[in-house]
């Protein structure tokens, strides 16, 4: 059998192959209305065609656990109940196809209340149903966007909450793996790096400091998270700053630290938080990231970043570089990529029974 489709087994549960789909955002939930953060038909045939094109595993795009906590006023949120009976149609679906359905849980912080990226991805405000952003520290993160209100105390312990109530509804909405948002310069990340947190108190300075917050919502989520269900995180190995940024040093040693609060998988990728970072782009160029974390810690790690052909992807499987890999824009423009892939190195991946005329 070929490492690309291997299954794959976190806590009780099994995922059967290693190719899975990132968070992708879609910016197609309504924006107002008792519906407001709740998947639609487009949810449901944007992740279905990928389950029935064999996708091991689906990670629901970022769905923000509270309304100020989305990206734009389009997006996914599971701060209420009828979001979660909209997922339940989308994660019976995938389950049916022998899919492992995961969901994001984020807050995007001081990158909130922006418009679709196909509308220019701009600051919206009140009229265009925006809000006011917040973060560590009011600092903008450019010169598009408005300076965010600096985050209190107790505003922070009410974000750990807002978290532990959206672990709930996904566990109701019939997700069995929770991953937590940490990366792409959104309010986890923000915390993470000196780059964006300017705190004096607890939760700002030291290293032991910034990662406060992070690891106070990993903890929270897994005390209400089944045992027998895995948590992911996901985190920017580097902001790709000469100095005064998140390094890669920092993620090899946060990440011996997240497994040791119970997260079961490190999903790998970088960049986000510095507007003016530059990122030298290229095949697989995030894999090195998950690789030194897989080398030098005991928890696993998915890779991600320009990951497209079947060959590339089992090559970093069989070197050991990283447990799976995360195919984002190449999923978008092939549902079907597992069954192809399959086909091509000779392994084995699900087909529904209708489509087995034409395989």
């Amino acid at each position: 059998m070929t490492a690309l489709f291997e299954p794959f087994t976190l806590r009780d549960v099994t995922i059967p192959n290693r190719v899975w789909m990132p968070p992708m955002c879609q910016y197609s939930a309504a924006p107002e209305g008792l519906d407001t953060g709740a998947p639609h038909d487009w949810h449901f045939a944007h992740y279905a065609a990928r389950a029935a094109g064999g996708t091991g595993l689906i990670i629901v795009e970022a769905t923000a656990v509270s309304p100020e906590g989305r990206i734009s006023p389009y997006d996914l949120g599971i701060w209420n109940d009828t979001q979660v009976e909209a997922f339940r149609r989308i994660t019976r679906f995938l389950a049916a196809q022998g899919t492992v359905p995961a969901i994001q849980l984020a807050h995007a912080g001081r990158k909130a209340s922006t418009d679709r990226p196909w509308k220019g991805g701009a600051p919206v405000g009140p009229d265009a149903y925006g809000w006011d952003s917040v973060a560590p520290s009011p600092l903008a993160f450019d010169e598009k966007h408005p300076a965010p209100a600096e985050l209190t105390v107790d505003q922070i312990k009410d974000i750990v909450g807002q978290f532990v109530a959206a672990a709930r509804r996904a566990l109701a909405a019939g997700f069995e793996i929770a991953e937590i948002h940490g990366a792409h310069g959104y309010l986890i990340n923000e915390f993470l790096s000196p780059y964006s947190n300017h705190r004096t108190d607890d939760y700002g300075g030291s290293y032991e400091n910034r990662v406060r917050f992070a690891l106070e919502v990993v903890d929270a989520v897994r005390e209400v998270w089944p045992d027998g269900k895995p948590l992911f995180f996901r985190i920017s190995a580097t902001d790709w700053l000469e100095d005064g940024g998140w390094t890669a040093d920092d993620t090899v040693r946060f990440a011996a630290e997240l497994r040791a609060h119970g997260v079961d998988l490190l999903d790998v990728s970088s960049g986000g938080n510095a507007s003016g970072a530059r990122i030298p782009t290229g095949p697989g160029y995030q894999v090195p990231f998950a690789a030194r974390v897989k080398a030098e810690t005991t928890l696993p790690v998915a890779a991600v970043g320009l990951i497209t052909d079947a060959e590339q992807a089992e090559k970093i499987l069989a070197n050991g570089e990283a447990d799976a890999v995360l195919l984002g824009r190449e999923l978008l423009r092939n549902p079907s990529w597992a069954r192809h892939a399959a086909r091509e190195l000779g392994g084995e991946v699900r087909v529904p029974d209708q489509y087995h005329r034409s395989v």
